[in-house]
């Protein structure tokens, strides 16, 4: 693909990229804390878990605590200090606490295995990760095969053999002391790494600079989504995910609002417990989770009148269920798409400006373009790999320069997923490049194919994919778990053919339905779809040809 260092001509979207005019000296801890505590109030609650409270004081003094801890624990500016946690007050402390050290953070989840977190400790090569004790049987072995790590400090955990108890020691540390001073860090100083989902192979670390987050909290958040200190907000996907990094973390406290955590596992019930407790005003979703929500029974009675706005990304938003959530709440969903490429949201909906089924338009500061794989932007209406420019993009994929290459070229950071832009300049998501099917020569989006199955009011979730029929060609494959008291059958597989035939081109029905309870999820809430392609190819699959 050719490179393009320039900003683009009339095909690209967007408006023109920001100097945000940072000081010299910058750290991302007093921009996220300290100036909201003096602009706010540092009495004013800024994290609410359950009944306990936390204030911007509070998480200034733990910030500073933990900054101290890990300067004598041996840890040094830029080099990495992985958060292994649930969300709660001790993610915030460790978060910001990183930051304020001048070190650089890199997330994962605490519901992972041994051999993965072998493979996070080493690819981070931290001196240090901050764990909870929950997390020990899976972490503590992997600890002890990697040689670079040399202490997991324990959050809820007793001090031993190469382990911190995280309470006990942030405890001892001054923080008024010189250990917990913040780090004379600059806007172009590594901040924090994002890990890629993973989707086509293994996690890579997007490494980020200090100014590459305020970008997009001064575009998306605060022009986009308008925090404000009347904000509260609850959040469906989990911290070590940047999306929810950013909505319910970064974004909130900037801007004086209260984040509203969760330690527990995702669900319909805990949504709703969550609204009814804390009353947020603006709720991060999924659509897999906003579907299970309009599919709960819980969905009619519950009180959702105090949220303003909900947000959307992760996966593609089908029509139907946008409209279905408007009808039900009278609350617009800011559909959207970002990446930890891009640290966060750069084309997306807005408030009074919502097009379902697309995920709306270029975030003021970023321009985009749809372009061949050739790298030549092609015209309105044609699918190709999106490419996006702006402040916030990643600077490499951490020990990866051939992928690096590819993803980063120039001043562009050139997405693996297509698109099609509309005159209008409403950009619409037809899947990864490497999803595509191509049936009867021509390819085709499986979320074409699934968004026409989730408008019947038989299929409540469904995963397309694709498979080889008795020739060796593609065909779909549609895995559909169904509405409850709906039976799976021949004549049921006759209506839902019969119904994307009405919807779609008659070559893009599934030539396989497989009813299943359930759709596998990865830990960032979206349908597992590398698991659902290997059950195909394992040939655990049963339907017709």
């Amino acid at each position: 693909m050719s490179k393009d260092d320039g900003v683009p001509g009339p095909p690209a979207g967007g408006g023109a990229l920001r100097d945000l005019g940072l000081p010299a000296r910058f750290n991302l801890a007093e921009y996220y804390l300290d100036e909201p505590a003096a602009t706010y109030g540092a009495d004013r609650v800024a994290i609410e878990v359950g009944a306990e409270r936390r204030t911007y004081a509070e998480l200034v003094d733990g910030s500073r605590r933990t900054a101290a801890l890990l300067r004598r624990l041996g840890v040094r500016r830029e080099e990495r200090v992985l958060i292994c946690l649930p969300d709660g007050f001790a993610y915030a402390d460790a978060f910001f606490g990183i930051l304020r050290s001048g070190a650089v953070f890199a997330m994962v989840s605490p519901l992972l295995k041994r051999e993965s977190y072998r493979d996070y400790l080493e690819y981070t090569n931290c001196r240090v990760a901050i764990v909870h004790r929950d997390t020990l049987a899976e972490m503590e072995p992997a600890f002890r095969e990697v040689v670079t790590c040399e202490h997991l400090v324990v959050v809820g955990g007793e001090d031993g053999d190469g382990l911190v108890s995280f309470e006990r020691a942030i405890a001892a540390e001054d923080p008024s002391g010189d250990l917990a001073r913040t780090a004379e860090t600059g806007p172009d100083d590594l901040a924090g790494w994002l890990f890629t989902s993973g989707s086509t192979g293994r996690p890579k670390g997007c490494v980020h600079l200090q100014r590459d987050y305020v970008y997009s909290t001064e575009t998306y958040a605060k022009e986009v989504v308008g925090y404000g200190p009347d904000d509260v907000c609850v959040g469906v996907p989990k911290l070590f995910f940047g999306y929810a990094t950013g909505t319910n973390l970064m974004f909130p406290l900037r801007f004086g609002g209260r984040a509203a955590l969760f330690p527990e596992r995702s669900t319909p019930d805990a949504l709703f417990d969550a609204i009814e407790r804390h009353r947020p005003t603006v709720l991060t979703s999924v659509p897999t989770m906003i579907n299970a929500m309009l599919r709960h029974e819980r969905c009619a009675s519950a009180d959702l009148g105090s949220i303003r706005v909900v947000l959307s990304a992760g996966e593609a938003l089908p029509e139907s269920l946008a409209t279905e959530w408007m009808e039900r709440t009278g609350t617009e969903i800011l559909d959207g798409i970002g990446s930890a490429e891009m640290f966060h949201i750069y084309v997306t909906n807005r408030p009074g400006d919502v097009k379902p089924g697309s995920l709306g338009r270029v975030v003021d500061g970023y321009v985009a373009r749809i372009v061949d794989d050739l790298g030549r932007p092609v015209p309105d209406g044609e699918p190709g790999r999106l490419q996006v420019m702006g402040g916030s993009t990643a600077i490499c994929y951490w020990g990866n320069k051939a992928a690096s290459n590819e993803t980063f070229q120039g001043a562009w950071c050139t997405s693996a997923d297509v698109f099609r832009r509309d005159a209008e300049g409403y950009f619409t998501y037809e899947g990864r490049s490497d999803d595509l099917l191509k049936v009867s020569g021509i390819f085709v989006s499986p979320l074409e194919i699934e968004n026409a199955l989730l408008a019947h009011a038989s299929v409540r979730e469904v995963c397309v994919v694709g498979r080889e029929d008795a020739g060796g060609l593609t065909k779909p494959h549609a895995f559909c778990v169904l509405a409850v008291g709906t039976v799976g059958d021949a004549a049921l597989e006759k209506q839902l053919v019969e119904h994307v035939k009405r919807t779609l081109a008659p070559h893009k029905y599934p030539r396989w339905f497989e009813w299943v309870d359930d759709l596998p999820k990865n830990d960032r809430g979206k349908i597992d779809r590398k698991t659902m392609r290997a059950r195909v190819v394992d040939g655990g699959a049963g339907g017709r040809a």
